[in-house]
Parts: C-alpha cells; sequence; structure tokens
C-alpha cells in the first residue's frame, strides 16, 4: 500500500477487485480474515500488472485441483463461467489436463463440478427468463 492510499480507499479498491473477478458485488465485513483478503489478496494480489483475471483463475484452478480442494475450485469454476473468462468445454479440457498432472481423481472430481456448476448456472439462467406470452 502506498503513502497516499488510505485504508478506506484500499478497501473499496480490494471490493471492486472482488466484485469483478467473481462477478458478484462483496459487502465489507469487519474481519481481520475479511481485511487480509480484500486489502491484501484483491487490492493488491489480484490487481498487479502483468497477468489478466483469467491467466490468474487458470493457475489458481490447477493449484486447488492439485491440493484437492475441488470445493473452493467450484468458486473459481462458477465464477469463470459467470464472467465469460472460460467456456464449460474449456473447462472440461482443463480438468483432463490436470489429470495427467496432478492426480486422475481430482481431476475427475473437477471435470464432475464443472458439469454440476455449468447445469446449475443453466438452470438459474432459464428461471430467470421471462415465460412466454400467449399472443
Amino acid at each position: 500500500m502506498s503513502d497516499d492510499d488510505s485504508a478506506a480507499t484500499v478497501r473499496q479498491r480490494g471490493l471492486a477487485k472482488m466484485a469483478e473477478v467473481y462477478g458478484t458485488e462483496f459487502q465489507d465485513y469487519p474481519s481481520a480474515h475479511f481485511a487480509v483478503t480484500a486489502d491484501h489478496l484483491f487490492a493488491e494480489i489480484w490487481s498487479r500488472p502483468g497477468l489478466s483475471i483469467r491467466d490468474r483463475r487458470l493457475l489458481l484452478l490447477g493449484a486447488l485441483t492439485a491440493q484437492g480442494a475441488i470445493d473452493t475450485a467450484g468458486i473459481q469454476i462458477g465464477a469463470a463461467l459467470r464472467n465469460g473468462e472460460l467456456t464449460e468445454d474449456q473447462l472440461h479440457e482443463i480438468a483432463v489436463f490436470l489429470c495427467h498432472y496432478v492426480g486422475w481423481p481430482n481431476g475427475t472430481k473437477l471435470d464432475l463440478l464443472v458439469g454440476t456448476i455449468a447445469a446449475q448456472q443453466r438452470k438459474e439462467a432459464a428461471r430467470a427468463q421471462p415465460a412466454p406470452t400467449e399472443p
């Protein structure tokens, strides 16, 4: 954080970057953990130049899958689909690729989760569509 960045400015930058990364708004939360997440991870790390959000998400998906943190990878899958950074087919291809480097069980779990999350998002999108009116 530079000298001219107030804590409030850093927090607002962090919240804005979180909203951009996840495609949904975040409210400020009064905890030390949230402060580090918003102020450091998002205001500083996710905001650094050199890599796009998509690049960072790809790296994170690989790291999470390698660690077996498939539930947390689901957050990234949903955001990638919502933000149009990756298609369902691309996410399935990532899972196949990762099977060969991080283990078949973890890659397979990721692949199954991609299908589940993509189906959930399709259902939500269909429910959000207005019902057809009869002529």
